[in-house]
């Protein structure tokens, strides 16, 4: 089973510990087996999170069988940096564990150096002073998150769901990622530079105005829909139809059916091995051409190497 081991300083900012505490720890694989064994470690076994004070189970010696290290954020990235913390993610790293930080995290993983040379995100209040302090690494505070591959950084507060569950994404695929993310009860759309990786929810299920049409437009996303057509099935005119989008999407009706076309081949091309025609019938575009031109506008590359990025491999028992 995947280790992910989750380091508790003095300081932890609550909300990013308790983030990737939750969501790994709910994940269930196909066969209902949970996906992750989780554990919260520290330098010290007594921390003191400012409004509440922990008692640890686990040392720093938990590291050593991690598969993911998260480096939660801390309320004063002033404070220097554990040396015991640095050898032991240097350490990890080494073994080839996968080593993220969530939100002012990003101070602790650069002081291990395995950000130089690096893009990484942080708080945007935050990503100059980063910056300022470790030169070697390019940051970047406009995105949601950043994947270096071994190395993962995510900006602050709810920006560490949408990190967590690209690693699911990353783990597991498309399915158990979904998954997640309807516990995590993620928007609808996450505006940002990884939103290839972002699942995309399931309509609310409220009566909410558009709660039924979303519904209906995620039902039939393989048929030929104009603005008129979802108007009529929303019992409103196209101009007050657009207006309801914009409100309670943030985006265009047309845009978002684009988007969920997207989503939907981007799930067909995980999940199956059926051509690239009937992925693109299967998801409402007319032709491959168009498959390949909307997908690349969305997902930043194309459906081929999507596929071979993100189609489901086997994973090894354990």
């Amino acid at each position: 089973m995947h280790r992910v081991v989750i380091v508790a300083l003095d300081g932890v900012v609550a909300f990013d510990l308790s983030t990737p505490l939750e969501v790994f720890d709910r994940v269930r694989l196909p066969s209902g087996r949970p996906g992750y064994q989780v554990q919260v470690c520290g330098v010290n076994r007594d921390v003191d999170a400012g409004r509440f004070r922990m008692r640890l189970h686990q040392g720093l010696s938990a590291l050593r069988k991690a598969d993911t290290v998260i480096l939660p954020g801390v309320a004063d990235v002033s404070r220097q940096v554990p040396e015991p913390l640095i050898r032991a993610v240097r350490r990890a790293a080494r073994e080839g564990a996968r080593v993220a930080s969530v939100c002012s995290g990003a101070f602790l993983l650069a002081a291990t150096g395995l950000l130089d040379g690096k893009r990484a995100t942080t708080h945007w209040l935050a990503a100059e002073e980063l910056a300022r302090r470790f030169p070697r690494v390019t940051v970047d505070p406009s995105v949601l998150y950043v994947d270096e591959g071994q190395v993962l950084t995510s900006a602050g507060a709810a920006a560490a769901l949408d990190l967590c569950l690209h690693i699911v994404r990353r783990d597991y695929g498309a399915a158990v990622a979904a998954a997640a993310a309807r516990l995590s009860v993620m928007p609808l759309e996450r505006d940002g530079g990884q939103a290839q990786f972002i699942e995309q929810a399931p309509p609310p299920t409220d009566h909410t105005s558009l709660s039924r049409v979303l519904g209906w437009l995620e039902e039939n996303l393989h048929d030929d829909l104009s603005l008129d057509d979802i108007a009529r099935r929303a019992a409103m005119s196209v101009r007050s139809l657009s207006r309801h989008f914009k409100e309670q999407t943030g985006t265009t009706p047309l845009q978002w059916l684009l988007k969920a076309r997207v989503r939907r081949a981007q799930a067909l091309l995980e999940t199956t091995p059926i051509s690239m025609e009937r992925v693109a019938s299967s998801a409402g575009f007319g032709s491959v051409a168009a498959l390949r031109q909307h997908f690349h506008r969305v997902a930043g590359t194309s459906p081929q190497a999507y596929r071979r990025a993100f189609q489901s491999r086997p994973r090894r028992a354990g």
